[in-house]
């Protein structure tokens, strides 16, 4: 039986698919759109994606694929802001979204991605009767429990997050965490969540020659690389891997190791753009190893495969992650994994077969690992094995793609049976608009 194609919008309003990785609002949720948009396109769906405009020289679209387009949307100043900055401007995307629409055939589904895209995807649903989907990839009370005076998201946060809960017509979860916090925090119905997870691009990213991707990067080769990739900020706890490092010198003075830090602001390791490189190479400073600790800068998504594939092990010990991406990209190219037992990481890394799983912020036990794995290499490969098949088996984008336009189908055959209904009275939707804590541009 031949399904018809669907016409999907994507919103995101700060982590536009054609950003390099690795940048402080440049993350898993970046690739995710990339991704998943490429994957519903190939399947034969019409994607457009709809991020902010971050760059006043930004053309107003760009073809991301064959049948996808990124629309720079206009909503505040067209130059960087900080994630945490931009609420202000959503009435302004919501305005601009809403002009898009009116200029194009009429959606099937709205995917929204973050809580900010969120609001702007309930007021497109409000105006143009459109189901809304809603991936929130990271919750505000999970990170109000975890970072507390830390948190800079402004307050209104947590009551666009439960209205979202209450009024999207599905919540995609990335994991079972995510799920038991949606319903824990947010008291979301279990039947109106959907688990989908994230995905890994198994054709670029896959085992390669170390030695010869070590060469590439100009890397030794008789030392025992430790790999850390993605976005430098506190809350992805490099500070405990660096420490870490510490206590693997201690326990063996004599073994060569290295710690490569991929990731920052700029493709040279900059201080000023990326602080987090300052803090960090100031603890190593204090910890006695710096000489074993390299930052390199951001890196496009085409060198990425060479720096998991060098690396003997990659480390990533969050103090809590929603998801995490990375972990899988390095188990794709099959590398053996340390992770945080935390959110995500605890579902997509299995402790003792594809790698190991530790309590955040207990560094000499990840050195006691990562020294299990420098004295056992046939272990150390047989980890990175079962990772490249549970990566295969489980988490590749056309899977997650496939598991999406269920989800899409679903919610667009509810809002079929529901339109004889003539859905929520404007009464309801009014008030449901002023619940949000915004007045919109509109």
């Amino acid at each position: 039986m031949k399904f018809k194609s669907l016409q999907i919008a994507l919103v995101s309003e700060h982590a536009s698919p054609l950003a390099l990785a690795g940048g402080v609002d440049s993350g898993g949720q970046n690739v995710y759109v990339a991704h998943v948009a490429r994957e519903l396109a190939a399947a034969g769906h019409r994607v457009d994606v709809l991020t902010r405009r971050d760059d006043a020289q930004s053309p107003a679209v760009v073809e991301l694929a064959d049948g996808v387009r990124v629309w720079h949307v206009d909503a505040g100043p067209a130059r960087f802001v900080p994630k945490e900055d931009l609420l202000p401007y959503m009435s302004e995307f919501s305005l601009s979204a809403r002009q898009w629409m009116l200029r194009r055939p009429p959606l099937d589904v709205i995917h929204a991605n973050f809580f900010m895209s969120g609001w702007v995807g309930l007021e497109l649903r409000r105006q143009f009767t459109v189901p809304l989907v809603i991936t929130f990839h990271a919750l505000g009370l999970v990170r109000r429990e975890h970072q507390r005076e830390a948190d800079r998201f402004p307050a209104e946060r947590i009551g666009i997050e439960r209205t979202l809960v209450r009024d999207s017509d599905r919540l995609v979860a990335a994991c079972p965490q995510d799920a038991a916090d949606l319903r824990r925090l947010y008291e979301a119905a279990p039947e109106r969540i959907a688990s989908v997870p994230c995905g890994v691009d198994a054709d670029a990213l896959r085992p390669g020659d170390r030695r010869a991707a070590r060469r590439r990067l100009g890397l030794p080769q008789h030392e025992f690389i430790v790999l850390q990739l993605g976005r430098l900020v506190p809350r992805k706890g490099i500070d405990n891997v660096v420490h870490a490092m510490a206590a693997l010198r201690q326990a063996d003075p004599a073994l060569p190791t290295r710690l490569v830090v991929v990731g920052g602001d700029a493709d040279t390791p900059d201080e000023v753009l990326t602080p987090e490189i300052g803090r960090l190479r100031g603890i190593a400073r204090e910890q006695g190893v710096a000489d074993r600790v390299q930052f390199t800068g951001r890196r496009g998504r085409e060198q990425l495969r060479d720096w998991y594939v060098a690396a003997d092990v990659f480390v990533t010990t969050p103090w809590y992650e929603p998801f995490g991406i990375t972990p899988l990209e390095a188990m794709a190219c099959g590398t053996p994994v340390i992770g945080s037992a935390v959110g995500g990481v605890r579902h997509t890394v299995l402790d003792g077969i594809t790698g190991f799983l530790v309590p955040p912020r207990e560094p000499r036990l990840l050195a006691d690992r990562l020294l299990q794995l420098q004295r056992d290499p046939a272990r150390a490969a047989a980890f990175g094995s079962a990772g490249v098949q549970r990566v295969r088996s489980h988490f590749t984008w056309d899977e997650v793609a496939r598991q999406l336009v269920q989800v899409y189908r679903s919610v667009c055959d509810h809002a079929r049976l529901q339109a004889p209904r003539a859905g929520r009275s404007a009464d309801v939707a009014a008030a449901n608009h002023g619940a949000l804590g915004l007045v919109s541009a509109s």
